[in-house]
């Protein structure tokens, strides 16, 4: 008798694991995806993953439900590890009712978001669905808005990342959109509340699901994604990459690797870096791979607002997020779509206790109607408030320009900067030696014998006075001057010394950040 439940316990998960069945899974591997489970598999360190409410199924009786069996209700739900630490995943199955949201469906996803909430573990969602199980009505409905709530409660306490592997429309797509990071596939991963025919249906326009919500689209246009991989093993390979450099929750901080790169090794090669026309552009990746452990470092959202880097690094082994002006791109200017960008990222490192590193070459905020009409005082604000709520460690180096509102919002000593150095290079003034000497000087080039030759007798002497660090270091404003070759030994010894800083801001129930 006891080896005939086995064997029924045996079939029975058999069943569970087999999903939607073998067709359906052969269909899944033409389209270029993965089941559920073969994902799962990839995510988790080998033999680690354990599945939770293995057997649940729907209850729903409308239309031919009562009659349809669906494994697991379409989604996989449990914990394991990863690179050795506690985390939380759900996994929707495509192979079973097209991975649909359904009452029980929706409450296993719950039940691993509050058991990774009370645990102060990850979470990663693993998104391929067609959205509401239209079956079952408002409970699914329902179901949606409980994974909202637990995204938003959750946020800030724990990482929440989501991986597109699918389709993923219509109200599913706002649980990503709330959670920290979100990874798409190219080619067969999509996002859009409409999707191209209701569009068609409404506005006449035609276009394509990919060309709507790909992960293309995504990651270079509406800054919805931040990492796009080929196929879903190089995707599920940056999830695990991405959580190395993040703590398990807001408690603790993220664990050290160990680099055998010199903490005070120099780099020479930057003290010829910054070139002599201040117009000309530079690589600003150069620096980040210079300063950071073995030159490696692990880049968020870059195919969006290519002006602004945003990336983690380690130094000395512990985890570093950096913001970075990039010359190469509009002159490193800020404007809406790199305020947001940088903004959030800001607020994910202070989040869960990651030390940042701005280095900053600014001329400005991007000048344009465009830019004013779409609300560049509001995005620019957000850069702002992020860097002035920030509590951890922040260490702001000038490399080169370092221009009026920009200089501020790049996080300038009055913003919450705890060390602020600067190359010899550095350009700290209310703007450029050009536009400041037609202003400043304009009587006494209007008015000279040959305005030509005063006025770059006036840039030059504004340049002396204001274009170089010396003045800002004078009054206090930048700690020190420092060779560049210097800039991983000192940028190191700075973070150690802040690795105590304990800062507290006034009590209240929450800020009320312009959004």
């Amino acid at each position: 008798m006891a080896n005939e439940r086995l064997e029924d316990l045996r079939r029975r998960k058999a069943e569970v694991a087999l999903g939607g069945g073998e067709k359906r899974i052969e269909t899944q591997h033409k389209n270029g995806k993965l089941t559920a489970r073969e994902r799962l598999a990839i995510l988790f360190d080998p033999g680690s993953f354990v599945e939770l409410d293995v057997f649940v199924h729907h209850r729903s009786n409308n239309f031919d439900m009562a009659e349809t069996h669906a494994p697991g209700d379409g989604v996989v739900t449990g914990y394991g590890q990863v690179n050795g630490r506690l985390v939380y995943a759900y996994a929707q199955d495509f192979t079973v009712l097209g991975g649909s949201l359904g009452e029980y469906h929706a409450n296993k996803i719950v039940k691993v978001q509050e058991m990774a909430l009370r645990m102060g573990a990850p979470i990663v969602g693993l998104n391929d669905s067609g959205g509401a199980r239209i079956q079952e009505g408002v409970a699914s409905l329902s179901g949606f808005a409980k994974i909202f709530y637990n995204n938003t409660i959750s946020s800030g306490v724990i990482p929440q990342l989501s991986v597109i592997l699918g389709p993923c429309a219509g109200g599913a797509v706002y649980s990503p959109a709330i959670t920290d990071f979100i990874f798409m596939v190219d080619g067969t991963s999509q996002m859009f509340i409409t999707g191209p025919q209701v569009i068609e249906t409404v506005t006449g326009e035609k276009i394509s699901a990919e060309e709507l919500g790909g992960a293309r689209t995504h990651n270079v246009k509406s800054g919805v994604a931040h990492f796009m991989g080929k196929d879903d093993e190089e995707t599920l390979g940056q999830v695990k990459e991405l959580l190395s450099y993040l703590p398990s929750n807001n408690v603790e901080t993220a664990p050290p690797v160990f680099s055998s790169d010199d903490p005070n090794r120099l780099i020479p090669e930057f003290d010829d870096l910054i070139p002599e026309n201040a117009n000309k552009a530079y690589d600003m990746y150069k620096v980040i791979q210079g300063i950071a452990d073995d030159g490696k470092y692990f880049d968020v959202a870059k195919d969006y607002a290519k002006n602004i880097i945003t990336a983690y690094i380690r130094l000395g082994g512990n985890t570093v997020g950096v913001i970075a002006n990039q010359p190469l791109a509009s002159a490193g200017c800020l404007d809406i779509n790199a305020s947001d960008k940088a903004a959030r990222f800001v607020r994910r490192c202070d989040a869960f206790n990651i030390p940042v590193l701005v280095l900053e070459d600014v001329p400005g905020f991007l000048p344009g109607t465009d830019q004013e009409t779409g609300g560049i005082i509001r995005h620019g604000a957000k850069l702002l408030y992020a860097f002035c709520e920030a509590t951890v460690p922040k260490v702001t180096m000038i490399l080169r320009k370092a221009y009026g509102g920009a200089y501020i919002a790049m996080c300038n000593k009055e913003l919450g900067a705890d060390i602020v150095l600067a190359w010899p290079t550095a350009q700290i003034a209310v703007m450029g030696a050009e536009g400041a000497a037609n202003i400043v000087f304009k009587n006494d080039i209007k008015n000279a014998e040959d305005p030509i030759a005063t006025r770059r007798q006036k840039v030059a002497e504004y340049e002396e006075k204001f274009n170089n660090p010396y003045r800002a270091a004078e009054l206090g404003y930048v700690e020190d001057v420092i060779e560049p070759r210097e800039a991983r030994q000192r940028l190191i010894s700075a973070f150690d010394m802040l690795e105590s800083k304990r800062l507290s801001l006034p009590a209240k129930k929450h800020g009320n950040i312009p959004l």
